[in-house]
Protein backbone atom coordinates (compact mmCIF):
# COMPACT_ATOMS: atom_id res chain seq x y z
CA UNK A 1 0.00 0.00 0.00
CA UNK A 2 2.60 2.26 1.05
CA UNK A 3 4.36 1.89 -2.55
CA UNK A 4 0.97 2.28 -4.73
CA UNK A 5 0.82 5.56 -2.81
CA UNK A 6 4.57 6.48 -3.57
CA UNK A 7 3.71 5.70 -7.16
CA UNK A 8 0.84 7.74 -7.14
CA UNK A 9 2.54 10.95 -5.83
CA UNK A 10 5.17 10.22 -8.27
CA UNK A 11 2.61 10.52 -11.27
CA UNK A 12 0.50 13.33 -9.46
CA UNK A 13 3.73 15.50 -9.19
CA UNK A 14 4.53 14.61 -12.99
CA UNK A 15 1.16 14.98 -13.77
CA UNK A 16 0.66 18.35 -12.35
CA UNK A 17 3.93 19.81 -13.61
CA UNK A 18 4.05 18.60 -17.39
CA UNK A 19 0.26 20.37 -16.86
CA UNK A 20 1.50 23.63 -16.20
CA UNK A 21 4.58 23.40 -18.62
CA UNK A 22 2.07 22.63 -21.83
CA UNK A 23 -0.86 25.25 -20.77
CA UNK A 24 2.17 28.27 -20.59
CA UNK A 25 1.65 28.39 -16.77
CA UNK A 26 5.62 28.03 -16.90
CA UNK A 27 6.19 29.58 -19.49
CA UNK A 28 8.87 28.43 -22.57
CA UNK A 29 12.64 29.48 -21.30
CA UNK A 30 11.81 29.87 -17.61
CA UNK A 31 13.91 28.70 -15.23
CA UNK A 32 12.61 26.44 -12.57
CA UNK A 33 13.95 24.74 -9.64
CA UNK A 34 12.88 21.35 -7.90
CA UNK A 35 12.55 23.84 -4.51
CA UNK A 36 9.66 26.06 -6.29
CA UNK A 37 7.69 23.22 -7.45
CA UNK A 38 7.84 21.45 -4.02
CA UNK A 39 6.90 24.50 -2.12
CA UNK A 40 3.93 25.15 -5.18
CA UNK A 41 2.67 21.80 -4.67
CA UNK A 42 2.89 21.20 -1.24
CA UNK A 43 5.22 18.21 -1.72
CA UNK A 44 9.22 17.06 -1.39
CA UNK A 45 11.70 17.84 -3.29
CA UNK A 46 11.96 13.79 -4.30
CA UNK A 47 8.93 13.19 -6.14
CA UNK A 48 9.56 16.71 -7.93
CA UNK A 49 13.33 15.54 -9.08
CA UNK A 50 11.84 12.11 -10.49
CA UNK A 51 8.88 14.49 -12.51
CA UNK A 52 11.64 16.62 -13.65
CA UNK A 53 13.80 13.86 -14.70
CA UNK A 54 10.59 12.06 -16.78
CA UNK A 55 10.17 15.68 -18.25
CA UNK A 56 13.44 15.62 -19.88
CA UNK A 57 13.19 12.49 -21.04
CA UNK A 58 10.07 14.03 -22.86
CA UNK A 59 12.10 16.76 -24.13
CA UNK A 60 9.99 19.46 -22.48
CA UNK A 61 12.73 20.50 -19.73
CA UNK A 62 16.27 20.78 -19.77
CA UNK A 63 18.40 20.40 -16.75
CA UNK A 64 20.98 22.91 -15.66
CA UNK A 65 24.09 22.30 -13.44
CA UNK A 66 23.07 24.48 -10.26
CA UNK A 67 20.90 25.71 -11.59
CA UNK A 68 17.31 24.17 -11.95
CA UNK A 69 15.60 23.21 -15.02
CA UNK A 70 14.83 25.15 -18.47
CA UNK A 71 11.54 24.77 -19.83
CA UNK A 72 12.13 24.10 -23.41
CA UNK A 73 11.33 26.90 -26.23
CA UNK A 74 9.46 25.72 -29.28
CA UNK A 75 10.18 27.24 -32.41
CA UNK A 76 8.86 25.70 -36.45
CA UNK A 77 11.70 23.93 -37.08
CA UNK A 78 10.81 21.77 -33.72
CA UNK A 79 7.53 21.35 -34.81
CA UNK A 80 7.97 20.62 -38.30
CA UNK A 81 10.64 17.60 -37.56
CA UNK A 82 7.84 16.45 -34.60
CA UNK A 83 4.83 16.60 -37.12
CA UNK A 84 6.34 14.78 -40.29
CA UNK A 85 7.73 11.98 -37.74
CA UNK A 86 4.11 11.97 -36.15
CA UNK A 87 2.46 11.29 -39.05
CA UNK A 88 4.71 8.75 -40.31
CA UNK A 89 4.17 6.71 -37.10
CA UNK A 90 0.42 7.59 -35.94
CA UNK A 91 -0.51 6.52 -39.90
CA UNK A 92 1.24 2.76 -39.73
CA UNK A 93 0.45 2.58 -36.14
CA UNK A 94 -3.33 3.32 -37.01
CA UNK A 95 -3.39 0.64 -39.83
CA UNK A 96 -1.70 -2.14 -37.66
CA UNK A 97 -4.48 -1.76 -35.06
CA UNK A 98 -7.19 -1.91 -37.36
CA UNK A 99 -5.86 -5.42 -38.33
CA UNK A 100 -5.17 -6.42 -34.90
CA UNK A 101 -7.71 -4.93 -32.50
CA UNK A 102 -9.75 -7.25 -30.60
CA UNK A 103 -13.32 -6.57 -29.12
CA UNK A 104 -11.75 -5.48 -25.38
CA UNK A 105 -9.68 -3.05 -27.40
CA UNK A 106 -12.14 -1.54 -29.50
CA UNK A 107 -14.37 -1.21 -26.17
CA UNK A 108 -11.55 0.71 -24.14
CA UNK A 109 -11.26 3.13 -27.78
CA UNK A 110 -14.96 3.70 -27.44
CA UNK A 111 -14.41 4.03 -23.57
CA UNK A 112 -11.89 7.21 -24.25
CA UNK A 113 -14.54 8.75 -26.66
CA UNK A 114 -17.08 9.07 -24.56
CA UNK A 115 -14.59 10.42 -21.67
CA UNK A 116 -13.82 13.09 -23.72
CA UNK A 117 -17.84 13.82 -24.38
CA UNK A 118 -18.46 14.24 -21.03
CA UNK A 119 -15.25 16.13 -20.38
CA UNK A 120 -17.10 18.54 -23.38
CA UNK A 121 -20.19 18.40 -21.68
CA UNK A 122 -18.63 20.35 -18.50
CA UNK A 123 -19.95 23.58 -18.61
CA UNK A 124 -17.49 26.75 -17.77
CA UNK A 125 -14.82 24.44 -18.07
CA UNK A 126 -11.33 24.88 -15.94
CA UNK A 127 -8.43 24.62 -17.23
CA UNK A 128 -7.72 22.05 -15.74
CA UNK A 129 -10.89 20.07 -17.47
CA UNK A 130 -9.62 21.24 -20.72
CA UNK A 131 -6.21 19.72 -19.94
CA UNK A 132 -7.69 16.61 -18.76
CA UNK A 133 -9.51 16.21 -22.50
CA UNK A 134 -6.83 16.89 -24.54
CA UNK A 135 -4.61 14.15 -22.20
CA UNK A 136 -7.09 11.61 -23.29
CA UNK A 137 -7.02 12.42 -26.65
CA UNK A 138 -3.52 12.04 -26.72
CA UNK A 139 -3.64 8.94 -25.15
CA UNK A 140 -5.99 7.43 -27.23
CA UNK A 141 -3.24 7.76 -29.78
CA UNK A 142 -1.08 6.10 -27.06
CA UNK A 143 -3.78 3.32 -26.84
CA UNK A 144 -3.53 2.62 -30.70
CA UNK A 145 -0.12 2.71 -30.82
CA UNK A 146 -0.52 -0.14 -27.86
CA UNK A 147 -3.01 -1.88 -29.47
CA UNK A 148 -0.89 -2.17 -33.02
CA UNK A 149 1.59 -4.71 -31.34
CA UNK A 150 4.43 -3.22 -31.95
CA UNK A 151 6.32 -1.98 -29.26
CA UNK A 152 8.98 0.05 -30.58
CA UNK A 153 6.60 1.82 -32.91
CA UNK A 154 4.61 2.56 -29.68
CA UNK A 155 7.62 3.58 -27.65
CA UNK A 156 8.65 6.11 -30.67
CA UNK A 157 5.09 7.02 -30.77
CA UNK A 158 4.74 8.22 -27.15
CA UNK A 159 8.05 9.85 -27.06
CA UNK A 160 6.92 12.09 -30.22
CA UNK A 161 3.07 13.00 -28.94
CA UNK A 162 4.80 14.38 -25.57
CA UNK A 163 7.07 16.90 -27.61
CA UNK A 164 3.60 17.43 -30.04
CA UNK A 165 1.27 18.35 -26.92
CA UNK A 166 2.59 21.65 -26.16
CA UNK A 167 1.56 22.43 -29.61
CA UNK A 168 -1.45 20.23 -29.65
CA UNK A 169 -2.46 22.78 -26.75
CA UNK A 170 -2.26 25.88 -28.66
CA UNK A 171 -4.23 24.93 -31.36
CA UNK A 172 -7.38 23.46 -29.04
CA UNK A 173 -7.25 26.54 -26.95
CA UNK A 174 -6.67 29.31 -29.70
CA UNK A 175 -8.50 28.10 -32.60
CA UNK A 176 -11.34 26.07 -30.34
CA UNK A 177 -10.85 22.92 -32.32
CA UNK A 178 -11.96 21.00 -29.79
CA UNK A 179 -15.47 18.93 -31.49
CA UNK A 180 -13.43 19.16 -35.16
CA UNK A 181 -10.90 16.50 -32.96
CA UNK A 182 -13.49 14.72 -31.28
CA UNK A 183 -15.58 13.99 -34.26
CA UNK A 184 -12.01 13.24 -36.06
CA UNK A 185 -10.92 10.68 -33.24
CA UNK A 186 -14.75 9.23 -33.54
CA UNK A 187 -14.13 8.53 -37.19
CA UNK A 188 -10.48 6.75 -36.85
CA UNK A 189 -11.91 4.74 -33.90
CA UNK A 190 -14.74 3.70 -36.24
CA UNK A 191 -12.73 2.83 -38.65
CA UNK A 192 -10.44 0.48 -36.34
CA UNK A 193 -13.39 -0.89 -35.54
CA UNK A 194 -14.91 -1.72 -39.15
CA UNK A 195 -11.13 -3.55 -38.97
CA UNK A 196 -10.70 -1.26 -42.42
CA UNK A 197 -6.68 -0.24 -42.17
CA UNK A 198 -6.37 1.76 -45.19
CA UNK A 199 -9.09 4.08 -44.21
CA UNK A 200 -7.96 3.97 -40.22
CA UNK A 201 -4.60 5.05 -41.78
CA UNK A 202 -5.85 7.50 -44.09
CA UNK A 203 -8.14 8.96 -41.45
CA UNK A 204 -5.32 9.10 -38.48
CA UNK A 205 -2.42 11.09 -41.30
CA UNK A 206 -5.00 13.87 -42.11
CA UNK A 207 -6.03 14.20 -38.70
CA UNK A 208 -1.98 14.90 -38.29
CA UNK A 209 -1.68 17.06 -41.25
CA UNK A 210 -4.60 19.10 -40.00
CA UNK A 211 -2.97 19.97 -36.52
CA UNK A 212 0.00 20.38 -37.96
CA UNK A 213 -1.43 23.10 -40.38
CA UNK A 214 -3.11 24.90 -37.73
CA UNK A 215 -0.48 25.45 -35.46
CA UNK A 216 1.92 26.22 -38.72
CA UNK A 217 -0.23 29.10 -39.04
CA UNK A 218 -0.37 30.31 -34.98
CA UNK A 219 3.42 30.21 -35.07
CA UNK A 220 3.89 32.22 -38.36
CA UNK A 221 1.56 34.71 -36.99
CA UNK A 222 3.15 35.29 -33.73
CA UNK A 223 6.71 35.02 -35.79
CA UNK A 224 5.59 37.51 -38.52
CA UNK A 225 4.32 39.88 -35.54
CA UNK A 226 7.42 39.59 -33.49
CA UNK A 227 9.47 40.29 -37.16
CA UNK A 228 6.67 43.62 -37.08
CA UNK A 229 7.41 44.68 -33.67
CA UNK A 230 11.01 44.48 -34.49
CA UNK A 231 10.93 46.54 -37.24
CA UNK A 232 8.40 49.34 -35.64
CA UNK A 233 10.96 49.77 -33.09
Amino acid sequence: MAKETKNTLRDSVYSSLKAMIVTGQIPPGSRVTENDIAVKLNVSRTPVREAFNRLERDGLVTGRPRQGYVVTEFDINMFREAFEIRELLDGHATELAAATATEQDKARLRAMLAECERLAAIPDRTTREKFQELEVGIDLHRVIAEISGNVMLHGMLCGILDKCQHYVWTELLWLDEWKIARDEHAEIVDAICAGDASRAGTLARAHVRGSRDNVLRLLQAKSDYQNFLAKAS
